[in-house]
């Protein structure tokens, strides 16, 4: 066993030698989250607020401020577009949730999102360039309820500080509610990022790993578990992306979603449900065993493993099956194990197996173009236009089976992706602004760059401290003990 090092790139081999893979696997978890821990503790969060303007004397505060500002003030007031380029509203985005479905956690209360909406927003900064604020907000009305008009009311309330806004961790069936009212409701571009982000990058992902096995999608047999905000929205993109809705079964806890679930037409609320209800699964499966018989593609977002997901399932599918297995923290059954069972290709949330799925290689590309043309909504075919551009600058860059998708390394994919999305929208209709593709790919990959560098400059300046050795060994450190209890 071997000391850990500071880009945790050696955490596989850290682990002890008789570990099986199991062991291996939950143990990464658990030291991911002490670190987590740990680390937060250490820089207290993990965002600031910096100047992007220089200070060259204090007289240029009245230029910045008091009196030379009521200029940007009354121009804005004259013609509101002109914020976009006056203040940070044209590059900034707000990351709204009122954490009631954070991960794999549930309900964590409104400050219990903060970690993960910081997160979204320093990914969105590094890889995408883009500035964000975290706003955690108590949607509860005053019967206790989480209520969706609160959501909706504080978004249009806030849209005006911003380009875009991404929701995030908002329980089912709320999300559906803010999600479309507040994307005609607002003249800014309204995402959901655990939705249609989720959504944009499996989709992309199914894409190559159809090509892998000698597939199409109009052709392949889809079986989703899960029907929360992720998977009713990859099931949507996929039908619109030309998969046949006959062959496709989607699973809620109850059983398959079909026309007989009139528990679900009941439910105003659902109402997303109900549209795959009517469209999907004409047998009218109830079993999640029997829909798998035969079955390509498994998708599954639903409840986190390692045994949600059972491998006799796998056993029952076609050969050179499809599997995603999706659930935070912890994917619905292990990658070794569906391969064991005989998939051909695995795919997860997680960055520490091969095959990440996740909307970290989507969100900050598809804002950043979106904001670029300062559009005033995203669309679904933005969002399949996404899909496809990572479909397809991950092919150029190689596909395999283990490989099926770019990676975060990919500094070049997010303008790609900016680029795409942003002709998307040009010819969608609800683009401010008519730049070439080249132009968008050029200031979207100026402004990554310099994010990145950004950052790299002030850890080389020592205005982000590097973490102690012992912070990382002492997490390894609980980890492995935690594993050895079992």
């Amino acid at each position: 066993m071997m000391s850990i090092n500071l880009s945790l790139d050696n955490l596989e081999a850290s682990f002890p030698a008789d570990f099986t893979e199991d062991q291996k696997a939950a143990a990464k978890t658990l030291f991911y989250k002490n670190l987590a821990l740990a680390a937060h503790t250490f820089y207290g969060g993990k965002i600031q607020v910096v100047p992007s303007c220089g200070v060259y004397g204090l007289n240029w505060f009245n230029a910045w401020y008091t009196p030379g500002v009521s200029k940007i003030s009354t121009t804005i007031r004259d013609d509101n577009d002109t914020s976009f380029a006056l203040s940070s509203r044209g590059n900034m985005v707000a990351v709204v949730s009122d954490s009631t479905r954070v991960l794999g956690d549930g309900d964590c209360t409104p400050p219990g999102g903060l970690g993960v909406m910081e997160g979204k927003a320093m990914l969105m900064k590094y890889l995408g360039g883009v500035d964000s604020i975290p706003l955690c907000i108590d949607s509860r009305d005053e019967s206790g309820k989480n209520s969706p008009e609160k959501i909706i009311d504080f978004v249009k309330m806030v849209q005006h500080s911003v380009g875009a806004v991404n929701l995030e961790d908002i329980s089912q069936p709320n999300c559906f509610k803010v999600l479309d009212e507040l994307r005609e409701a607002c003249d800014i571009p309204v995402w959901h990022d655990d939705a249609q982000g989720t959504a944009c990058v499996t989709l992309a992902g199914l894409l190559n790993a159809l090509k892998l096995t000698g597939r199409s999608l109009s052709d392949a047999k889809i079986v989703l578990l899960g029907s929360g905000a992720s998977n009713s929205t990859i099931a949507r993109l996929i039908l619109a992306d030309g998969g046949d809705p006959a062959k496709m079964v989607v699973f809620d806890t109850r059983g398959g979603l079909h026309a007989d679930r009139k528990d679900i037409e009941a439910d105003k609320r659902y109402y997303r449900k109900w549209e795959l209800c009517q469209q999907t699964n004409p047998k009218k499966i109830n079993d999640i065993a029997e829909a798998l018989k035969g079955a390509d593609v498994l998708i599954a977002l639903s409840q986190p493993g390692p045994d949600t997901v059972k491998k006799e399932w796998i056993f029952g599918m076609a050969k050179d099956s499809i599997v995603f297995v999706c659930a935070n923290p912890v994917p619905e059954i292990w990658p070794y194990a569906a391969h064991e069972a005989g998939a051909a290709i695995v795919a997860t949330g997680r960055g520490d197996f091969p095959n990440q799925v996740n909307n970290s290689v989507c969100f900050p590309g598809i804002l950043k173009g979106a904001l670029i043309v300062r559009a005033r909504k995203i669309t679904d075919a933005m969002a399949i236009r996404c899909a496809h551009s990572i479909a397809d600058f991950s092919e150029k860059l190689g596909i395999s089976r283990n490989n099926i998708i770019a990676t975060m390394k990919e500094t070049e994919l997010f303008a790609v992706e900016a680029a795409d999305v942003a002709m998307q929208a040009i010819a969608d209709g609800v683009a401010r602004v008519n730049l070439t593709w080249q132009q968008v790919y050029d200031t979207a990959l100026a402004d990554i760059k310099a994010s990145r560098k950004l950052t790299d400059d002030m850890m080389k300046l020592g205005h982000i401290q590097e973490p102690p050795q012992s912070m990382l060994q002492e997490a390894l450190d609980k980890a492995i003990a935690e594993i050895k209890k079992k």
